[in-house]
């Protein structure tokens, strides 16, 4: 394993590298509110076969996290910025791990340049209606109704006690190590962080709009897709996976 910087746009991008550049790649996009810290055992095992790059996305982990005023945290931007670091590193076809915030991001990628993507692996990676849980109903009021006390609700999101859950819920007990919601919990300290991460929250609106546009890339295109889901997920429920 390498763990390298790029920077995309006057951005550094940390990046964790792994297998032979000559294999086909394989691009792992994480989800909130990890960064490519969750692939780390992952990616040992992808690399007898690929070339494996993880980036983590602007705003997570160990990339760049621009002030507001600087940088629009919104899907759009950072799946240009995803676009960015592949064009970077000279990847011109590749394979999508996609989970969570990542789906979103690579559907994006792979509807505007089918040709680039060999396949996809999507785990808890939501592109249907049905795979949203009872907690969007919620924030789609608050996309209706933008107000600074709906806003100051989605705090809670980055709780410590919320982090944890999202690693224990529907697990059995001491079957999940500290390490990966320790981290977590970790970058929330830096400054701005609950703010860009307000953005991303309110602007995930964009993501559930293109769904249907999701849904003809596949349709058109029929890239094969290995869809994974965790059954006790409360965000992004396993209805999702059979319709993909």
């Amino acid at each position: 394993m390498q763990y390298k910087t790029v920077s995309v746009d006057g951005l550094d991008v940390f990046y964790r590298e792994a297998g032979d550049p000559a294999k086909p790649a394989f691009v792992l996009l994480h989800g909130f509110p990890s960064s490519s810290s969750m692939f780390r055992n992952l990616m040992p095992l992808l690399a007898r076969n690929f070339h494996v790059l993880a980036p983590d996305l602007i705003g997570f982990g160990n990339s760049a996290a621009p002030s507001r005023e600087s940088f629009e945290y919104t899907f759009e931007n950072l799946t240009k910025n995803v676009a960015g670091f592949l064009a970077a590193l000279k990847v011109d076809q590749y394979f999508l791990y996609v989970f969570d915030y990542g789906a979103p991001i690579g559907f994006r990628l792979a509807m505007r340049q089918p040709e680039r993507v060999l396949g996809i692996v999507s785990q808890n990676g939501n592109i249907y209606q049905e795979g949203l849980g009872p907690k969007w109903g919620e924030r789609a009021k608050y996309w209706a109704n933008p107000t600074p006390e709906l806003r100051a609700q989605y705090e809670s999101a980055f709780a410590p006690e919320t982090i944890k859950g999202q690693y224990l819920t529907g697990e059995k007990p001491g079957t999940v190590g500290p390490d990966g919601y320790s981290l977590d919990i970790a970058h929330t300290t830096e400054p701005g962080y609950a703010e860009r991460q307000d953005d991303l929250i309110f602007d995930y609106q964009t993501n559930v709009a293109l769904y249907p546009q999701f849904q003809d890339y596949v349709r058109q295109y029929q890239p094969e897709i290995l869809a994974a889901w965790g059954k006790n997920d409360p965000s992004f429920i396993y209805p999702g996976a059979p319709r993909s």
